[in-house]
């Protein structure tokens, strides 16, 4: 029995500013994206310029934003880049972008609840003694996010609220701690040379940084449940001041209390260990145990913000055809996505059970190289969305918007992320920490290449063999309505 047109329409007019600005850093994982990602960045990198990095990053995603927020007032779809590039560059480019969105989104899904297990299993070693294995830590994790995931979205941003605001206070006192007690070279700015990108080591900075600002997608994704068109424009600019400097001024802190000099070497030593070795030489024993289990609660609350953009992506392409009709069954009770989440609690339950029986090494090849290998696809995505909105005001006129937001500054941005992504690929055998000339540092790239070419491939063949779900690509609500390409064409 096909759902309803009450149950096939996600939940609306239920986030306010707040509540998206929330699911926005909290994809974002502050406590693991500084704790674990930026630790490992400054060895891998072998620089302190990680700081820099980030404000960079920013920038780029700033500029970025000008156009994506003023094309989203003329998308309606849940599925944000898949939906944009649709509209932009054309339907089956769209159809590529939605496989790579789907792939990049559930490897970081999976990655996360992989490395909730390490992390938990680590820290229950160390208060009990016991050796406790990892997958049924992560287990209980995609259980219960799975469980949330069923829930009404705003319920779910009070859980992602909560668990923010305890990451974030812990964040910012463990920084005041770095500063107030430097390292041997005191009180220094030196991470913020701006030399350090003019390296090879630029590449590798600039992707790990990017893991910080892969949830800023979340923005539109989520537009569809914002209460007024301007949330989300008040939300885009709130939350990318806050992931800019948080993360920044934290990588910051920590190479003060190190010293830049110094803080490749301790990273090399301590690895994620390093935010809470570093704590632990100024701060009582309890507020270090406290910082452990935030650094647990942001993985998992990245990993229910992720599994709610999941859900959405897959909701939005079963609704239009392009994926499995069944994808676009919600609840009738909370408006959730049930399919879509079951999917991918399925999906993330799967790679922790193929990571445990083949016994492979978690933190590596699920944390690491997952989130690795997802923010890649991302910053994929959002190169290609740059170009779509330019290509998408073109086509239909401008809306009155001008030439900045629709076509000075999304070519700009293009030009920017183009930049970076190049880097990206050229250190992306850095980042993964394997030797020069290893296969993986060309067939991640590439595998994300080919889950594009081969989507869009699927978007032709059903131009040629169902050209009534083609028309329906990126249409977003409209799609419940529209029977033909005639009908698109009349609307």
């Amino acid at each position: 029995m096909p759902p309803s047109k009450v149950s096939a329409t996600l939940a609306g007019s239920r986030m306010g500013v707040l509540s998206i600005v929330f699911f926005t850093v909290a994809a974002g994982a502050p406590a693991t994206i500084v704790g674990g990602v930026a630790a490992n960045g400054f060895a891998v990198a072998a620089t302190p310029g990680l700081p820099l990095g980030y404000l960079v990053v920013a920038l780029v995603v700033g500029v970025f934003a000008i156009g994506y927020v003023t094309m989203s007032r003329h998308v309606d779809n849940a599925g944000a880049f898949y939906a944009y590039i649709a509209k932009g560059l054309g339907r089956a480019a769209g159809a590529g972008a939605g496989a790579v969105a789907v792939v990049s989104y559930l490897l970081i899904l999976g990655g996360l609840v992989g490395g909730f297990g390490v992390g938990a299993a680590d820290f229950a070693r160390r208060l009990t003694g016991a050796d406790p294995t990892w997958w049924w830590y992560s287990a209980a994790a995609i259980a219960l996010v799975a469980a949330l995931g069923l829930q009404r979205i705003d319920v779910n941003g009070r859980v992602l609220a909560l668990l923010l605001l305890a990451e974030v206070t812990a964040l910012v006192v463990y920084d005041v701690a770095f500063v107030a007690a430097p390292g041997p070279e005191g009180l220094t700015f030196g991470a913020l040379d701006p030399s350090v990108l003019l390296t090879g080591s630029a590449g590798a900075i600039l992707l790990v940084a990017f893991t910080g600002f892969i949830g800023f997608a979340n923005l539109t994704v989520l537009a569809r449940e914002a209460r007024d068109p301007r949330t989300v424009i008040h939300a885009a600019a709130i939350s990318l001041l806050v992931i800019g400097g948080l993360f920044s001024a934290s990588t910051w802190a920590m190479t003060v209390a190190t010293g830049p000099g110094s803080v490749v070497a301790a990273a090399d030593r301590d690895s994620t260990r390093l935010l809470f070795a570093l704590a632990a030489q100024r701060l009582p024993a309890t507020l270090v145990d406290v910082g452990n289990v935030l650094y647990l609660t942001s993985m998992f609350a990245a990993a229910l913000a992720f599994h709610h953009v999941c859900a959405r992506y897959l909701f939005s392409l079963g609704l239009e055809g392009v994926g499995a009709r069944w994808w676009v069954r919600t609840s009738a009770r909370t408006g959730a996505p049930v399919a879509g989440s079951l999917v991918a609690t399925a999906v993330s339950a799967a790679a922790v059970a193929v990571t445990a029986v083949l016994e492979l090494d978690p933190a590596v090849h699920l944390f690491s190289r997952g989130a690795t290998t997802g923010a890649l696809g991302v910053l994929l995505l959002v190169l290609l969305t740059s170009v779509a909105v330019v290509g998408f005001f073109r086509r239909t006129g401008g809306h009155g918007h001008g030439a900045w937001p629709t076509t000075i500054a999304p070519a700009l941005a293009a030009a920017l992320l183009a930049l970076v992504l190049v880097a990206a690929v050229l250190s992306y055998r850095t980042t993964l920490g394997v030797a020069p000339g290893h296969a993986l540092g060309w067939v991640v790239p590439s595998g994300l290449a080919g889950v594009f070419a081969v989507g869009s491939a699927w978007g032709m063949l059903l131009k040629r063999a169902k050209p009534e779900v083609y028309a329906r690509i990126g249409a977003g609500a409209r799609a419940t309505v529209m029977r033909s390409p005639e009908a698109l064409a009349r609307r």
